[in-house]
């Protein structure tokens, strides 16, 4: 009997191809829209993730505890040793690339008359070339034998106004309430695309840092690991093996203020567009139904006065909708993934975000899970739509429907 009423949804779609295909045509833009917004918003998604990582986060984080709420104003306190058991243990952890140290120290730069705030990373520079990218974009990176060769951010080498192998004065207030300083040669200048950022930033080798701040110890140890879906995984692992020790762990989406406001904010905003999908969805798909229900009312009557019973009215009524659906979702995906895919191939121009100095190039990403958003946001839709078409169809007066002219 389904089968009969699925074969009969279909065939009175056919007999209404021109109202049927208007709204497939609805459903297909709406899904295709869906698919192209969630993949839009998947990318960007993608793209703080990997970038936040990428730009020196790394995966994950070790520090002492309490460091992140009172360590950077106390770093004979808060500091942890560069070589440790420890340390080697989570370099061997399954997934993890590399393990870095890292030491932060901010004061006063110095290049002739020029006196300047200035905020330096103290890194192990051949391991931490295998955890940030390297954004030098005149010069060149840290070197291992390079002991006081140092980058410059680029707003903060425009401000001393330095080139490559000019040298640098930086100065700083220790612990016990000294001054001290070291002089670096600048060897390159690099951009993270955030202004604020590159006024300030310098990156230098950590023994120079250490020199500098008068500390022996790092403040950090950044992992990257090989693939960025198993962060959770190696961090439960590394919290076992550093308890007890005083150490905590951080993962970069814990570390992220940003990303994680950002995931929020358009993950609302996917919703409320999903709800207005839907909405038009709805309304257009039940206005087509139920100008088709109104047309086959004589139909429907004869249907009822042979013994049809009216629930096998009602399942024909929704079939039509959810046959609508299926096409639609599977039609809409395909043009959602063909245009996705051309738009990718010649990237979305986008301007600089808030803050910083570069624009790029956006790209549309298919996820899974976007793709089955799509389809039940289709497949839900049309089905709903039908509902009150086919309720009404079912509760016709047969003597009604029969004296309705054709």
């Amino acid at each position: 009997m389904l089968g009969t009423e699925i074969r009969l949804a279909f065939l009175n779609l056919v007999r209404e191809r021109k109202r049927a295909l208007i709204a497939l045509a609805a459903i297909v833009v709406g899904v295709a829209g869906y698919v192209l917004a969630g993949g839009f918003i998947d990318w960007i998604f993608w793209a703080i993730r990997e970038s936040t990582i990428d730009n020196g986060l790394g995966h994950i984080q070790v520090s002492a505890r309490g460091f992140r709420a009172a360590g950077r104003a106390d770093l004979g306190r808060f500091t942890i040793p560069v070589d440790s058991p420890l340390r080697n243990a989570i370099a061997g952890l399954d997934g993890v690339r590399v393990v870095g140290a890292r030491l932060t120290v901010s004061d006063l730069a110095s290049h002739g008359d020029v006196t300047v705030p200035f905020a330096a990373e103290g890194v192990e520079p051949g391991i931490d070339r295998r955890i940030a990218t390297d954004l030098v974009v005149d010069g060149e990176p840290l070197d291992p034998v390079a002991p006081t060769g140092v980058v410059l951010g680029k707003g903060l080498a425009r401000a001393l106004g330095v080139r490559r192998g000019d040298k640098i004065a930086f100065i700083t207030a220790t612990e016990s309430g000294g001054m001290s300083g070291a002089e670096g040669l600048v060897r390159g200048v690099f951009s993270t695309g955030v202004k604020a950022y590159d006024d300030l930033a310098v990156r230098m080798p950590l023994r120079m840092a250490q020199q500098l701040a008068r500390v022996k110890g790092a403040q950090l140890w950044v992992v990257r690991l090989d693939d960025t879906s198993r962060t959770d995984a190696v961090a439960r692992e590394m919290r076992g093996i550093v308890a007890g020790s005083g150490m905590e762990v951080r993962t970069w989406h814990e570390l992220s203020d940003f990303y994680r406001k950002t995931v929020t904010l358009m993950s609302r905003q996917m919703t409320v567009v999903a709800a207005l999908i839907a909405v038009i969805l709805v309304l257009g798909i039940a206005n087509v139904l139920m100008m088709s229900t109104l047309e086959r009312t004589r139909e429907i009557g004869t249907m009822l006065a042979m013994g049809t019973p009216r629930r096998s009215v009602l399942r024909m009524h929704i079939a039509e909708g959810v046959l609508l659906g299926c096409a639609g979702a599977v039609l809409g995906v395909t043009a959602g993934a063909l245009l996705a895919v051309a738009i990718s191939w010649f990237g979305i121009p986008m301007p600089p975000p808030p803050g910083r100095d570069t624009g790029y190039d956006a790209r549309i990403l298919l996820e899974f899970p976007v793709i089955v958003n799509a389809i039940v946001l289709a497949f839900a839709s049309a089905a709903l739509a039908g509902i009150y078409p086919a309720w009404k169809a079912s509760r016709m007066p047969i003597v009604d429907a029969l004296r309705t002219s054709a």
